[in-house]
């Protein structure tokens, strides 16, 4: 989900009919709410959290993400990018590349010289303090 440019000219309809997310993504989530430094944070962390887990069934990093975690990382290394920094990008890449899935994300760099991975960069949603309210 590319966060460049503020959103200006993305078309929704490019965004997939079924979203979708792995349980990497979910552990990744998990550790928001323990290193928020306000309790507001937290409990908008938490709140993140619990709402991803009653939304989504996550695609879990089995065999074939195992293997194409092999595949993630020797693209990574030839790239110059260190695997083991990048820890969470790489198996959320190697789940979707074991699906034949694109990966949608406010970070494209983060996922920048994996072969093979179609990545689809989308901007960051709007706070919902910042959507303006009809007739306002």
């Amino acid at each position: 989900m590319s966060c460049s440019g503020g959103g200006e000219g993305f078309e929704p309809a490019r965004l997939p009919a079924e979203p979708l997310i792995t349980v990497v993504t979910l552990a990744e989530l998990s550790v928001g709410p323990l290193v928020a430094s306000t309790e507001r944070e937290r409990a908008e962390r938490q709140s993140h959290l619990q709402q991803a887990e009653a939304d989504f069934d996550p695609l879990p990093f089995d065999r074939a993400a195992a293997r194409a975690f092999g595949r993630v990382a020797a693209s990574l290394r030839r790239a110059g990018r260190k695997p083991a920094a990048r820890a969470y990008d790489a198996m959320i890449a190697a789940v979707a590349l074991a699906n034949e899935l694109p990966v949608y994300t406010c970070s494209p760099d983060d996922f920048a010289r994996v072969d093979e991975l179609e990545v689809v960069a989308v901007p960051f949603p709007q706070p919902a303090s910042e959507v303006a309210e009809p007739g306002a």
